[in-house]
């Protein structure tokens, strides 16, 4: 039999081809909660692959009333933290036979509500929204009203941040991570330190300097206000901040530096090297996320490792048992202390 042109292939016509009823085709083919027996599945999508046929997206909307489509919003695509995230949720999604769309802020925060304006017309199911929450009223104040015409819509939100907001929440424990950290350095012998403390509007960041503050503070340590440097959280941001440090305190004055995030402490490993300076030898580095990307580096980072794909996973778990949920919901995620050689050992 001829194959009919795209467009003009009805559902009708993909259940006559298998030789099933229009109820098993739709069934088959639109990831219904009723069961279609595997064989029956096989001879739906078969006919539909010979007939070029691709469901109607909207008509599909408008019979649920949501496409089968999570939407994931991180702030920096390129950022191998997110891809991490990313991996998590997309793998949790392909047993639920459900789509995942990647959308990136570019770490401007008031894109989190064009995202959602636009997946709500887009009749997503869901949104996912991945990054940390900044220190700034205004944006937070549209992003919640968002939220709500979103959620009131019939959509779901998700968020993998701060309990910032009235969603379901997988909270990173940044700030115990980061003192865990401070505790295991200290026992290493370090004692004068130096901060790579990312953006200060950014609460992730905060979080992270508050922590190895309060880590070292336990161990009896103080840690210099004018050791911590603010940066971009990324690889150039770490080698600025950590050519920023040096040049006003001397490396002399240091024996360990932490950066907030992987991405730094590779860029502060670099500027340590154009500086004549050996890590560990003349100073210890550590960062933060134990990102897989990054774990060729020479010498190896001393880190803080999350298990991101889990939290990835974690966060589209409950996107799936929203319909259970009676009140937003929080899930915590800790990291472990990986000691590594760009920190001397005891």
């Amino acid at each position: 039999m001829a194959e009919q042109p795209r467009g003009s292939v009805t559902l009708m016509d993909v259940a006559a081809r298998a030789g099933v009823s229009l109820a098993t085709a739709s069934r088959a083919l639109n990831g219904s909660t009723r069961k279609v027996g595997d064989d029956l599945r096989e001879r739906v999508l078969d006919a539909a692959r010979s007939l070029n046929y691709a469901p109607n997206a909207q008509a599909q909307a408008m019979a649920r009333g949501r496409t089968n489509v999570v939407g994931l919003v991180v702030h920096d695509i390129a950022d191998p933290y997110f891809s991490s995230i990313a991996a998590g949720v997309m793998e949790a999604a392909e047993g639920q036979h459900v789509l995942v769309t990647l959308g990136s802020t570019l770490r401007r925060p008031d894109r989190e509500v064009d995202y959602l304006v636009a997946m709500r017309g887009q009749r997503s199911r869901a949104v996912i929204l991945a990054g940390s929450r900044m220190d700034d009223s205004s944006v937070a104040d549209a992003l919640r009203r968002e939220i709500d015409i979103f959620e009131s819509d019939g959509g779901i939100v998700v968020a993998i941040s701060q309990k910032q907001l009235p969603v379901d929440t997988v909270v990173i424990e940044n700030r115990l991570g980061a003192r865990d950290l401070a505790s295991s350095l200290v026992d290493l012998g370090y004692r004068r330190f130096g901060v790579l403390a990312g953006p200060d509007a950014m609460l992730t960041a905060r979080d992270r300097v508050h922590g190895f503050r309060e880590g070292l503070g336990r161990a009896g340590v103080d840690l210099d206000s004018a050791y911590v440097v603010h940066g971009a959280f990324t690889r150039d941001g770490g080698h600025q901040a950590m050519g920023t440090l040096l040049g006003a305190v001397g490396a002399g004055e240091l024996d360990c530096v932490f950066a907030v995030n992987d991405v730094m402490a590779v860029g502060a490993m670099v500027a340590c090297r154009e500086a004549g300076l050996t890590v560990p030898q003349d100073l210890g580095l550590a960062g933060f996320d134990d990102i897989s990307t990054l774990r060729d580096i020479n010498p190896a980072l001393t880190t803080v490792r999350l298990p991101l794909e889990k939290v990835g996973a974690t966060a589209f778990e409950l996107v799936a048992s929203a319909a259970d949920r009676t009140k937003p919901r929080t899930r915590r995620i800790k990291g472990e202390v990986v000691l590594r050689q760009s920190t001397r050992s005891t």
